[in-house]
């Protein structure tokens, strides 16, 4: 199933929200934000840190952003006649909006930017934060969505990839889901979020320098070869169809890590044709059950899909998905402890070899 209707309105506050409805069904654009919300914030400050050439966010209006609230004051639920939310409508399939705690937006306050030292410049903090919820069933997960559903949120990334790589300023997009309170998730419902990122991300430039090495070198795609490679060994694949790969990495940093990419080198979700976005649906879910199969509990994850880049360095990307989770054991979790919280230097406690056996195992079970 595709996108069926796209409606855009206005919140009290002025921010913009997005139903992508799978029906052509009656409009819910003509509910409005009945609450009384003060101005959005402003964007946050974005500060350089020499030693490491990097560019920190300091946004201190995201303190008092909203934390586990009870179920029936979830601001990520249909509104009632009881409890205005985030959402006018009584209901909703897909639904896309700005971040009432933003780390990064266009409302600058110019007073606010200003250098703090000769080596530490200052600038604003300009892009984009919006929030994804997956389905108005509060106590549903990603995991659990029909494969509708999953093609309605990549259609609905797609969109927002597509409007928000176009906005001034912005390096790169990055669609990600936090799954669970051991992550940090401080609202429970189905939900994700997109950054608009004003600077590339130090992940995102380690990987560009890769890959241009690379390309120099051999005149090929890196992540192109390496997912030639682990294709052809087999010994870390964990699902696979048409069209996709899920494969635990080599060097895997976390626990459970999986990728999952697509057998075309595509920059970004748009990219992605009917037959590839209905194909990772499949894959997703599989994978997502797996994982949730492991423990025989819900599994915390992050998942984050990293696209390319909209200015130099573009032709370098490979859309692929990074799915993991710092649940090592069934009673216990991996913390960033000093080699890995304070060098980047990361220790993992499961051979990723054993990692993959495990979640093809899974399979019988998360399959039942």
């Amino acid at each position: 199933m595709t996108i069926e209707k796209r409606e855009a309105i206005r919140l009290s506050d002025g921010r913009e929200l997005i139903y992508f409805d799978e029906t052509t069904g009656a409009s819910r654009a003509d509910r409005p934000d009945t609450r009384d919300l003060p101005p959005p914030p402003p964007t946050s400050q974005l500060r350089h840190d020499p030693l490491v050439d990097e560019w920190v966010a300091v946004a201190a209006h995201r303190q008092t952003r909203t934390f586990l609230p009870p179920t029936n004051m979830c601001p990520l639920c249909p509104s009632t006649p009881d409890f205005a939310t985030e959402i006018p409508a009584p209901d909703y399939d897909v639904v896309v909006f700005e971040n009432q705690f933003p780390s990064f937006s266009d409302r600058v306050k110019p007073d606010e930017i200003a250098a703090l030292t000769d080596m530490v410049p200052v600038r604003p903090g300009v892009g984009r934060c919006e929030v994804v919820c997956f389905t108005s069933d509060h106590n549903s997960a990603f995991g659990a969505l029909p494969p509708s559903r999953v093609r309605t949120v990549v259609d609905a990334l797609a969109d927002r990839t597509a409007e928000m790589s176009a906005l001034p300023g912005v390096a790169q997009v990055f669609p990600f889901e936090n799954r669970g309170i051991e992550i940090g998730v401080t609202l429970s419902h189905p939900h994700g979020q997109i950054y608009a990122y004003p600077t590339v991300p130090p992940r995102t430039k380690l990987m560009l320098a890769a890959s241009a090495r690379h390309l120099s070198a051999t005149g090929n795609s890196l992540y192109a070869d390496v997912l030639a490679a682990e294709q052809k060994s087999g010994e870390r694949l964990v699902a696979s169809n048409e069209h996709w790969t899920a494969y635990v990495p080599a060097a895997a940093r976390w626990p459970f890590e999986v990728q999952l990419a697509p057998h075309r080198k595509l920059p970004d979700i748009p990219a992605l044709s009917d037959a590839e976005r209905d194909a990772f649906a499949l894959i997703y879910l599989d994978v997502l059950k797996r994982f949730d199969a492991l423990f025989d509990k819900p599994m915390p994850y992050i998942s984050a899909w990293h696209q390319a880049v909209t200015g130099e360095g573009r032709d370098l990307g490979y859309l692929h998905l990074q799915l993991f989770s710092i649940r090592r054991a069934a009673d216990k979790l991996k913390y960033l402890a000093g080699s890995e919280s304070a060098m980047g230097a990361f220790v993992n406690d499961i051979v990723p070899e054993k990692a993959a056996q495990l979640l093809r195992d899974a399979f019988d079970k998360s399959h039942v």
